[in-house]
This record gives C-alpha cells, sequence and structure tokens, in this order.
C-alpha cells in the first residue's frame, strides 16, 4: 500500500502490544485520524482504547489480518515470535518497534520475509509522553525495507520524527543502542558528581547548572571523536593529551576517595586511558583520549 492508495490522513493500521508505548503510539495515531485496529494479550488494555475509537481484535491473527500495516511493539523479541507464530503474513508490511538487539532484527527481517512480508526494525528514541509531542524531540530510527518505510513514512512520523538509518535491518537497534549507551554513560558521570558534594555545604540545584554548562562545553569531543576516528589523527590539534589527563587522573580518584565516594562508575574510563599510555607513552603520550575507544574491541 501505497499514499496513492489511500489519503494519508486516513491510512489504516494495526498495533501488537499496549504496554506504556504501545498504548502511547495508539491513541497518537487515533488522535491523527487513522483507524487502528489494536490487540494485546492482557485483552482489559485493548479494550480501554475503544472508547478512543480503536478496534480491538479477539487475537492477533484477527489483528494481523485486518490491516496491511502491522506495527508491532511487546516486550522483547520472543514475545514478537510467540505472538506472530503461525498467523499469515502473506503481503504485510511489518514495522518492529519492540526493544531489541541487532542481530535480532537481522534475524527477525530474515524470518519475516520467509513468511512473505516486508519488514522494518525500530529503535525508539523518545518515552511514551514524548509520543506525539513533537516539541520534546523524541523520534524513531528504522532500518530494513526502504520500499516500506517510504510507502507508509506519513504514518510512521506521526507518533515522533522517523529517521531512516540503512537496508540493513540491524541498523536501527544499533543506532538505539548506541545512543543510549552514551546516555547512561553520562547519567554515571552525573551521579559521581553529585555524590561528591553529598554531605557538603554544596546544594544539589546549586551545582546542578554549573554540571549542565560545563557538559554542554565538553560536547565538542563528540564531533572531534568522531573526526579522529575517521582521519586516524589522534594528536592534531590536541590541547589536553592523554599523558596529561593521565596524570591528572589521580586527583579525582583521591578526591573520591577523601569524600567517601566509590570511584566504580568513573574508574574504568581512567583505567582504559592509563592502558592505552601505557601500551606505548611515546607513540600514544600526544594524543587526545578518543584512542581508548580501540581497546574496547575485542
Amino acid at each position: 500500500m501505497s499514499d496513492t492508495d489511500t489519503d494519508a490522513a486516513q491510512r489504516p493500521l494495526t498495533l501488537l502490544g499496549l504496554g506504556d508505548m504501545g498504548t502511547a503510539l495508539a491513541r497518537t495515531w487515533l488522535a491523527a485520524g487513522h483507524p487502528v485496529t489494536v490487540w494485546n494479550r492482557t485483552a482489559a488494555k485493548a479494550q480501554a482504547l475503544a472508547g478512543a475509537g480503536a478496534s480491538v481484535a479477539a487475537d492477533a491473527a484477527e489483528a494481523v489480518a485486518a490491516n496491511d500495516l502491522v506495527v508491532v511493539c511487546l516486550l522483547d523479541d520472543t514475545s514478537v515470535g510467540t505472538a506472530l507464530d503461525g498467523i499469515d503474513l502473506t503481503g504485510k508490511d511489518l514495522v518492529n518497534l519492540t526493544t531489541g538487539t541487532p542481530a535480532e532484527g537481522r534475524e527477525r527481517a530474515a524470518w519475516a520475509a520467509q513468511r512473505g512480508a516486508r519488514f522494518v526494525d525500530g529503535g525508539i528514541m523518545a518515552t511514551p509522553d514524548m509520543i506525539g509531542a513533537p516539541e520534546t524531540g523524541g523520534y524513531i530510527f528504522y532500518s530494513g525495507s526502504q520500499a516500506l518505510f517510504e510507502a507508509h513514512r506519513t504514518v510512521l512520523e506521526v507518533p515522533a520524527g522517523a529517521r531512516f538509518v540503512g537496508t540493513d535491518p540491524g541498523h536501527a537497534a544499533l543506532h538505539d543502542v548506541a545512543l543510549l549507551s552514551g546516555m547512561y554513560g553520562l547519567f554515571a558521570g552525573i551521579s559521581h558528581a553529585f555524590a561528591l558534594i553529598d554531605g557538603e555545604d554544596i546544594a544539589p540545584k546549586d551545582l546542578a547548572p554549573l554540571l549542565s554548562e560545563w557538559l554542554v562545553a565538553m560536547g565538542f569531543f563528540v564531533a572531534n571523536a568522531a573526526e579522529r576516528l575517521t582521519s586516524g589523527d589522534l594528536t592534531t590539534g590536541v590541547v589536553s593529551n592523554l599523558a596529561m589527563q593521565v596524570a591528572a587522573s589521580g586527583t579525582l580518584l583521591r578526591t573520591a576517595e577523601e569524600q567517601g565516594v566509590s570511584a566504580e562508575l568513573i574508574r574504568p574510563y581512567l583505567d582504559l586511558m592509563r592502558r592505552r599510555l601505557e601500551a606505548d607513552e611515546a607513540a600514544h603520550g600526544g594524543e587526545d583520549t578518543s584512542g581508548v575507544i580501540t581497546l574496547l574491541k575485542r
């Protein structure tokens, strides 16, 4: 089905899975005028959407049969296989918004192809309250069948921005996890910073704006690391080199000890810097810290 087959504002779709995210997706599509057929293992969650205009299917097979576009947002990849087991997917366009790994996305794409369906995997970069709220900046990564994505782009852009990141079905999940990994690393540093001032005459609300400003100022490292990894040049224009940062890292660890704070959130990165330097100080001492990335590949 393409945009010329049905008016984009009225395009029907099926949604399997009505957890917090699935429910937010369903309500957003319904509010935008799309007929939505829903199914959920716990029937009460599906019935709750009937009042908003959703058609409630008795089972997953009925829901899938109702529309060409089928969106899945379940607990995990195993749940997807269980929900769709034995269901005819011939000619269906299957969009999987279930959180998974790159390997699971690729395997599920092959599984769908064997059953006669086009497949796109997705990675949702948003919380449920960001769905249907474009001002929050949420979006969804998609990868797999570009023909499927283009055919339904208008529908897929309703809940959140849609970003197609390639025909490899694993790339949506890979982008998702890469960004989340960066986020958790950031959270780790923030958590350590607040732990350091606990018990001191420094209010968290006073440190917060200073910490935010500093993290924004250090944001240049993202593009800088990408450029250095691409070019292989880890030394040109370096202001704070690896040798200096390793020497200074002791201050961070001693301060944590003085404040009675575990260094477990920051020590792994500091240890990687030290390992990189000790491997060949003459070669690596003048680098920036992006060289530690090379130590992470097994």
